[in-house]
């Protein structure tokens, strides 16, 4: 049934036909009232139009009415769809009433009415046919509107309706048909309405402005999708943007309009005051200008790339145009100007390295600094701060600036004027500080934001430093290098040199230059000239009279230098007097006539090559010239010349110099003109970066842009990022505690301390010293260490100022978020710390730890304190260690909102639980806890800050007690972090020891009470250590080195803390004597015990614990067994230790004597003592067993330990209990006949005799006589008396035991002698008042026991040539005569 229904009957045909019906009845009533106007009758228009009154109807030109009636007649039977009729139909007729002069001013507005209603009803569109002649008549019939005589009011709708119209054409689909020229046709007539609209209505003016706009936004809005051919990127101005001539309009008009928006910013405006005219920019024009110019940038985005001559319109025209009103103008078109740049920065900046320096140089930093008012200052520093808010801005600044030789520190000065601005004076802070504040702000927030790197607390700043000689004039794309990083930085290490090299050249030209190849900017072996024509070239600051010196002398290399450093000069497009500005501006010409020739004719020479014109026939014109223009410079402006020289004589003088042919005239005049109103400035003053842009410098610029690599576009690098801020570390630091101190409003205290945890996170990447002195400024915010404060006005402050609780907590909080970062910072710290604990703002209620776990997460106020008091409130749960600052932040944000004065009231709570609050949140006990994360560096300062606070300096006490308290708090914060990173002893422990040393020479040091709680805090660690078997033994070594240094401080300390020196000390012995392994260690710990067992108290208990040491022989070895020997001898020689131990310990040590025995046969003789001296490296722990090993001459370690027993023994000989001196004489005689399982020689028995047996009888015998001579000690005499004859029956046992081995001894003849002499001594000792000695009846026994064994041995026999036994015969005689005949019967 579909099939078989008529068209008409299609629903869709229905629509379509309703849709022609009634494009059909608007024509018809639009010609219907184009006809009416022109009809109608004189009288009724005049009483509308009293200027057409005139007008008859057969005025009008018959061919209009004759078109418009054929349309109507056309109207309604169409040979088809409108869409493919052609447009000039129905739109000519009405087009021919608005060129008419005919017609009236009303006829014209209606039919332009009409022709708006045609376009937007979109009747035709681009695939209509004739629609590109259709649409361009349209524009041309615009532009020839005629109006008639009319009134004002009518002639301003018209001049609406045309913008209208204008405006709907270029919205219309076919208006990209438009031609090149009839776009710029469209702009042309909307500025002349623009213009005309000023003398009339303000509708009329925002409507023309609004058109314009509009029209701009459409034409420029379509750059991005013309696409050019490939391979034509020139710059001629047959350039056509479109790839086919049938495109429509494309590059060719967009750069005719831009460069005509440019243009509109030198309109010039003609101010009449008093009589007399002034010309200046007009700034509406130039504001107006901006806008449209800024719409077309932002439209076009960086599509203006692809058309070269639109791109070098904007890096030349505009920004000249920029840079030259930018610092003459008012605030709005500094404001708009600066949004402009922001543009091109963000779609065309690289294209812009050179101009967009040039625009901060001359622009924005010269009027932020010197703006004429403080409000063209704050537009400027606002420019400045936008910049900054672009989070590229400052790396890209930073690497195409800051490291680049040839350029100017873009991003150090804009750190340093924004501080500048920014540091508060003793007034209010005024609108430009705080503006300049937040940039500050901005900048080191968007450097913290993208520095993320390796974790900090690993973190090793690496600096770059020149190395090698590599040439820095050279620019290599950074595109093109994939470790750019890495050459920025080398980059910006040879811009650091070279600055420096120029003070020295200033100060000193050639050590200036030897800098230069000390630090490798040149090579030394064979010199580029380049290198030194870069450094004159581009190095700012440079004495210019050096520079021409050097440049103008005759040596070879230096006309090399001079060749290259003119040469660096673009004079292409410059005029001659332009380019000679431009050369002599970076020198002093010198004196000699010789220099000046040889510089002139350099700049000759490289003029010549890059003229642009044919005007100069050779070298010698330009050389010529050139010293007429210098001459005629010094005619001109020099005082002292009263006779100036006129145009005509500077021609006459230049006639013929140009190949014996004159220069034009015009062309003289020019420079005559020129230099007589512009001199050439050629002064002796140190080269810098100009204030003003001159037209040479631009000039100059535009060429250098060509050459020069384009602007670096990088993601944020984290060294980058380190590198800059270290740039503007220090005013930063600075500028940032000012204006906390002088801040008064919440709001801005709470953007100094976001700034400050923004420089922590920068600072914790290798920056310490900025982080050391930012808390060293706020730490000087939380009053604390304010010395001339009473501690009552001091927790006053503390308790009522929010700013000085503000900097407590953020000090804190660095030292918890960025503490392994802190240097010299953390004695600022302590300070606070130690202040804080005698202010008791340490919460005494929660001071026992939490020692479950299970409820450790319960109990959010638990919190913990040391045995001296210290309190650590624990670590919030709610607060991560993490680096970003959101947390941190976040955490002030309920401080300043919980600790208000108002909550504080509303919620009841005291001032005390306000404080306890905020040192909860200070988590100071996690400060030390996570101090295991902290680089060796920083574990040092802390404790060395801990140390010397301990030891009093800096403080100030009131009391012995607090100073007692507080010298514990800070031993018992060491004990903390050294506990914490026990497993890396041995890395900072030595620095801590060698603070202990300093601290023992501070002037005025007093060792009580540090020493006494010092040596508790390594007692404690020493329990530490040797609580697990550690695989190093130095750690070990370190900590009992610095136990007997404290000890030795103040030695009373050993009596005073004997008891709690001894529960350690017998715990290590008991627990874990396995665990010490050196013999320092041993020394040490038994040295303790002996010296707390003085102590009634801990007597008995440390005698058991030497008991129990020597029971286990398992606890004994070659390293601790000289010093349990040591021990033992102490304890035996107390008086208060009972006779059963003494013996029980001489027992035990003799019982020793199989040890050595089966340490001597499983190998510990060889290189023992050379083992044992590597075990340690104390000279006092093994001075002992040397001695020992030198007296006997042989590295026998159980020979050596033996020797060591048996002067034990022989020591022990001299006891005043007279059971123990026998049993250790017993004891004696017992080992020794041992000692021959150790491989006793001849010579070490021997020598063994004389170290141990003879001294033990001698020294009896000088008791013996000692208590002869006293009265009334006959029982004492008669028991040393004893105790000497045991000795000597022990001695004659141990001879004849040993006879045959000390026999073979070369020494023995007067070892015998020896012998023999103490017999004789013993034999006559006189024993005074107390009668005969008993020693008189035992010394003839022993000898016979003696000499009868020589005898039987073979030893003693009468032989030639040996003496010995007529010696022995004599001595007999002199000594026991009655032993004569019984031994010496034959004699």
């Amino acid at each position: 049934m579909e099939e078989s229904r008529a068209p008409e009957d299609d629903p869709a045909y229905a629509r379509h036909r309703r849709k022609e019906l009634g494009l059909s009845c608007m024509l018809n009533t639009e010609v219907g009232a184009v006809l009416a106007v022109i009809r109608r009758p004189s009288s009724e228009a005049a009483a509308y139009h009293p200027y057409v009154s005139g007008l008859q109807d057969e005025a009008v030109d018959s061919s209009i009415l004759h078109s418009l009636k054929s349309l109507r007649a056309l109207i309604f039977n169409p040979q088809q769809e409108w869409r493919m009729i052609d447009p000039s139909v129905y739109l000519s007729p009405f087009l021919d009433v608005v060129q008419s002069d005919d017609v009236p001013a009303a006829a014209t507005g209606v039919a332009l009415s009409a022709l708006l209603k045609v376009l937007k009803m979109g009747i035709f569109d681009e695939k209509t046919p004739g629609a590109r002649d259709a649409i361009n008549s349209v524009v041309t019939g615009i532009v020839n509107c005629r109006l008639g005589k009319t009134d004002p009011g009518s002639e301003e709708a018209v001049l609406m309706r045309i913008l209208q119209v204008l405006s709907n054409t270029m919205r219309h689909r076919a208006s990209i048909l438009l031609s090149d020229q009839a776009v710029c046709t469209v702009v042309n007539t909307c500025f002349q309405v623009v213009q005309q609209s000023s003398s009339r209505g303000n509708l009329l003016q925002r409507n023309a402005r609004y058109t314009m706009h509009e029209l701009i936004q459409i034409i420029f809005s379509r750059l991005p999708e013309i696409d050019i051919k490939e391979g034509e990127n020139s710059e001629s101005d047959t350039e056509d943007a479109c790839s086919f001539p049938d495109s429509g309009y494309g590059v060719r008009c967009t750069v005719d309009i831009f460069h005509f928006l440019c243009s509109l910013m030198n309109v010039i405006e003609v101010v009449e005051t008093d009589g007399s005219t002034s010309h200046s920019a007009d700034e509406d024009v130039q504001i107006f200008a901006l806008v449209l110019i800024n719409s077309a940038v932002e439209l076009s985005g960086d599509s203006i790339g692809r058309h070269p001559r639109l791109l070098r319109m904007i890096q030349d025209d505009l920004f000249h145009h920029l840079v030259h009103y930018g610092t003459s103008s008012s605030q709005l078109v500094l404001a708009m100007i600066c949004s402009t740049v922001l543009s091109i920065y963000h779609f065309l900046r690289r294209f812009m390295r050179l101009q967009l320096e040039a625009f901060f140089n001359y622009v924005l930093f010269r009027v932020a600094l010197q703006g004429p008012s403080i409000q063209i200052q704050e537009v400027a520093t606002e420019g400045i701060i936008n910049f900054c808010r672009q989070p590229a801005f400052i790396l890209e600044a930073y690497v195409n600036y800051d490291c680049n030789f040839m350029s100017r520190n873009v991003f150090e000065d804009i750190g340093k004027l924004l501080c500048r601005h920014a540091f508060p004076t003793p007034s209010s802070l005024t609108s430009l500080q705080l503006q300049a504040f937040e940039g500050l702000v901005i900048l080191i927030h968007n450097i913290a934001d993208n520095i993320n790197m390796e974790d900090p607390s690993t973190f090793k700043p690496r600096g770059f430093e020149v190395t090698e000689y590599r040439p820095f004039w050279e620019e290599n794309p950074e595109e093109e290098d994939e470790n750019w990083v890495d050459s920025v930085r080398l980059r910006k290490a040879q811009k650091r040199k070279i600055m420096i090299a120029g003070n020295h050249y200033n100060l000193d030209d050639k050590k200036g230059l030897d800098y230069l190849k000390i630090s490798n900017l040149v090579s030394g072996e064979a010199p580029d000239a380049k290198a030194y024509a870069a450094f004159f070239r581009f190095t700012p600051g440079l004495d210019k009279v050096s520079i021409g010196d050097y440049l103008g002398d005759p040596d070879e290399f230096h006309i090399k230098v001079l060749k290259e450093f003119t040469d660096t000069f673009e004079f292409s497009g410059m005029v001659l007097d332009t380019a000679l500005r431009t050369y002599l501006e970076t020198f002093r010409l010198p004196g000699e006539s010789q220099k000046i020739h040889r510089i002139i004719e350099a700049f000759a020479d490289r003029y010549y090559d890059q003229q642009s014109s044919e005007i100069f026939a050779s070298k010698d014109a330009v050389l010529v010239l050139s010293y007429s223009i210098i001459m005629l410079n010094t005619d001109q402006h020099n005082p002292q010349v009263k006779k100036k020289m006129t145009e005509e004589e500077f021609i006459r003088n230049n006639r013929a110099i140009n190949g014996g042919n004159d220069l034009p005239r015009e062309y003289l005049s020019e420079l005559f003109h020129s230099i007589s109103t512009n001199e050439i400035k050629i002064d002796k003053q140190m080269m810098s970066n100009p204030n003003e842009m001159s037209p040479s410098r631009w000039v100059e610029l535009v060429n250098r842009s060509r050459l020069a690599n384009p602007f670096f576009q990088c993601d944020f690098d984290g060294r980058i990022g380190r590198d800059m801020f270290a740039a503007i570390a220090g005013p930063s630091v600075a500028t940032l505690s000012a204006c906390f101190e002088h801040a008064e409003e919440d709001e801005l205290l709470h953007e100094c301390v976001e700034g400050l945890f923004s420089i922590g996170r920068i600072a914790q990447y290798g920056l310490e010293d900025t982080l050391d002195e930012l808390i060293a400024a706020f730490c000087k915010f939380t009053m604390l260490l304010n010395p001339y404060a009473s501690t009552e006005e001091t927790l006053f402050s503390f308790s009522n100022d929010l700013k000085s609780r503000m900097a407590t907590l953020a000090v804190f909080t660095i030292a918890n978020s960025f503490g392994f970062s802190i240097r010299g910072g953390w004695r600022n710290i302590v300070d606070c710390l130690l202040k804080l604990r005698r202010l008791k703002l340490l919460p005494q209620s929660v001071v026992e730890p939490d020692t479950d776990p299970a409820s450790a997460s319960d109990a959010s106020s638990s919190s913990f304190r040391s045995e001296s008091g210290p309190i650590f409130p624990n670590q919030d749960p709610r607060f991560s260690n993490g680096h970003q600052s959101s947390g941190i932040i976040a955490r002030f944000s309920h401080f300043l909102a919980v600790d208000s004065a108002e909550d504080s009231l509303t919620l009841g709570a005291s001032e005390f639980e306000q404080n306890l609050k905020i040192i909860k949140q200070c988590r100071i006990k996690n400060i030390f806890t996570s101090s295991r994360n902290f680089p060796d560096e920083g574990l040092v300062h802390l404790g060395r800050s801990l140390i010397f606070a301990a030891a009093g300096k800096g403080q100030k006490f009131n009391t012995p007690i607090e100073e007692e308290e507080s010298i514990g708090f800070c031993w018992d914060l060491i004990n903390t972090i050294t506990i914490s990173n026990i497993h890396r002893f041995s890395a900072f422990w030595p620095s801590f020891h060698d603070n202990l040393i300093a601290v023992a020479q501070f002037p005025l040091f007093s060792p009580v009470p540090f020493a006494e709680r010092a040596m508790l805090c390594h007692l404690k660690l020493c329990l530490k250590l040797v609580s697990t078997r550690q695989a190093d033994m130095l750690p070990e070594e370190l900590i009992f080195r610095s136990i007997t240094l404290m000890w030795k401080l103040d030695k009373e300390i050993l009596d005073t803390c004997s008891e709690a020196i001894f529960k350690i000390i017998s715990r290590i012995l008991v627990e874990f004597p396995e665990n010490i392994q050196t013999q320092l260690g041993w020394k040490s710990v038994l040295h303790l015990l002996v010296v707390t067992g003085r102590n009634p108290e801990t007597y008995d208990q440390g005698v058991e614990t030497l008991i129990t040491i020597l029971s286990n022989t398992n606890h004994l070895s070659r390293i601790n067994y000289p010093c349990c020997i040591d021990c033992a001898f102490g304890f035996i020689g107390l008086k208060a230790c009972p006779v059963d131990k003494k013996i029980k310990i001489l027992d035990l040590l003799i019982e020793t004597m199989n040890l050595l025995i089966r340490w001597h046969k499983n190998g510990f003789s060889d290189h023992a003592i050379s083992n044992y001296r590597s075990s340690t490296s104390s000279n006092t722990s093994s001075s002992s067993l040397e001695e020992n090993s030198k007296s006997l001459g042989t590295s026998n370690l159980a020979l050596n330990m033996f020797v060591k027993l048996g002067e034990f023994l022989k020591n022990t000989s001299l006891a005043r209990r007279e059971e123990v001196r026998n049993h250790a004489i017993q004891g004696l005689g017992s080992i020794f006949p041992l000692a021959e399982n150790l491989d006793f020689s001849s010579t070490s028995c021997m020598k063994c005799f004389n170290l141990v047996v003879c001294p033990m009888v001698d020294d009896l015998h000088e008791k013996v006589l000692v208590y002869s001579r006293r009265e009334n000690v006959e029982v004492e005499l008669r028991s040393w008396e004893e105790s000497l004859k045991l000795s000597m029956k022990v001695l004659t046992d141990v001879f004849m035991h040993f006879l045959k081995l000390i026999w073979e001894n070369q020494g023995f003849r007067t070892f015998w002698l020896g012998v023999l002499r103490r017999m004789d001594t013993c034999m006559k000792s006189d024993m005074g008042i107390y009668g005969e000695t008993s020693l008189r009846k035992l010394v003839p026994e022993l000898l016979r026991q003696m000499i009868m064994k020589m005898k039987d041995d073979n030893i003693l026999l009468p032989s030639k040539g040996d003496d010995l036994w007529e010696i022995t015969y004599i001595q007999i005689q002199w000594i026991a005569p009655s032993l004569k005949d019984e031994l010496f019967p034959d004699l």
